[in-house]
């Protein structure tokens, strides 16, 4: 009996030990570890290759975003975390106790950039745009990792860059995310996006590459989404009758920089682009279509058009002759400039 009443005295005694030892714990984890604030300051905390534990807690502690730094210390021995801080940009803020932000810089939850390129970019004006986001420094940066043979090699395209394969989307990538890797991203997203044309399946990968390039051609001379179809029948027409394309949007490619309006001078560049001069399609896609303008390639309307222009409200007029053309020409855009 006595035996039974010193076994359960034990227990009980253990027991409180056990939650005085918790609770314990836990206020020290509050007082030691808790939160600073309530999350409205805010941190870029950068952590690269070799930065040691006692250098990424120095940076936290001078920020303020941590209570102790000793604590900070422990908590990295304890959970035995020193070898799973991975590098990157992290966002910080004064609400995450120091278990949160150990938990952050190890699981490599980094902060990250998001971008949208807009349907029928070119490669330089991707560029372009990349740069202004400070995601690369330059222009030409990503243009090289465009036009890797490699890459292009690996990915079937049959070109000197994977311009028209770049797929317009938004994207979420890490600060400092290599452009090697943004440029397959894009890559591997058109891939995924065009299996869901039946009719692109099973194609070799120059029949492909046409369809790409009609794409092209078709998203930027199209400004609404229910004429793309037409567009691709009437240039699908002009190539089976061994006319010229004619497309604005091809010599538009030929400048750095889109000009606002071409000029009679401007269709006598000489440029394999330059489908005024040049019969069939342009050597490569003039920009990156989108999945509607890819799809129009596809699946173009039947029609009996050869031409179209665009008018004042944003619609294009589509002919039959160069006679309608001619005149709708005078109606719709000669009048803007006389």
């Amino acid at each position: 009996m006595n035996i039974k009443k010193f076994l359960i005295f034990s227990g009980l005694l253990i027991g409180v030990f056990l939650l005085i030892a918790v609770t314990t714990f836990f206020v020290v984890d509050e007082l030691k570890g808790g939160a600073v604030g309530s999350g409205q300051t805010k941190i870029d905390l950068l952590i690269e290759s070799g930065d040691t534990p006692g250098k990424i807690v120095e940076t936290l502690s001078t920020h303020g975003m941590i209570k102790s730094s000793k604590y900070f210390l422990y908590l990295v021995r304890f959970t035995r975390s020193a070898g799973k801080i991975k590098q990157g940009l992290y966002e910080i803020n004064d609400g995450m106790d120091s278990r949160k932000i150990l938990q952050v810089i190890t699981e490599g939850k980094v902060k990250l950039v998001n971008f949208t390129i807009p349907e029928g970019y070119n490669n330089r004006q991707i560029g372009d745009l990349l740069v202004s986001k400070k995601i690369i420094p330059r222009r030409q940066d990503f243009l090289l990792a465009a036009s890797k043979p490699e890459l292009l090699r690996e990915f079937n395209i049959p070109s000197t860059s994977a311009e028209g394969y770049l797929f317009p989307e938004t994207y979420s990538i890490p600060i400092n995310y290599p452009v090697d890797k943004i440029v397959r991203m894009m890559i591997k997203r058109f891939y995924v996006r065009i299996a869901k044309i039946e009719k692109a399946k099973n194609l070799s990968p120059s029949e492909l590459h046409k369809f790409v390039i009609l794409g092209s051609v078709v998203e930027r001379e199209a400004k609404r989404n229910e004429e793309r179809p037409l567009m691709a029948g009437v240039f699908n027409n002009r190539l089976k009758r061994d006319m010229p394309l004619e497309s604005c949007a091809t010599i538009q490619y030929l400048f750095d920089k889109p000009h606002s309006r071409i000029f009679e001078k401007d269709l006598k560049i000489v440029s394999p682009y330059n489908t005024y001069l040049n019969k069939g399609f342009p050597p490569g896609p003039i920009s990156n279509p989108g999945f509607p303008a890819l799809e129009a390639a596809f699946y173009p309307k039947e029609t009996e058009y050869l031409f179209f222009l665009l008018k004042g409200d944003g619609y294009h007029y589509f002919a039959k002759s160069l006679k309608e053309h001619l005149e709708a020409k005078k109606k719709y855009i000669d009048v803007l400039y006389d």
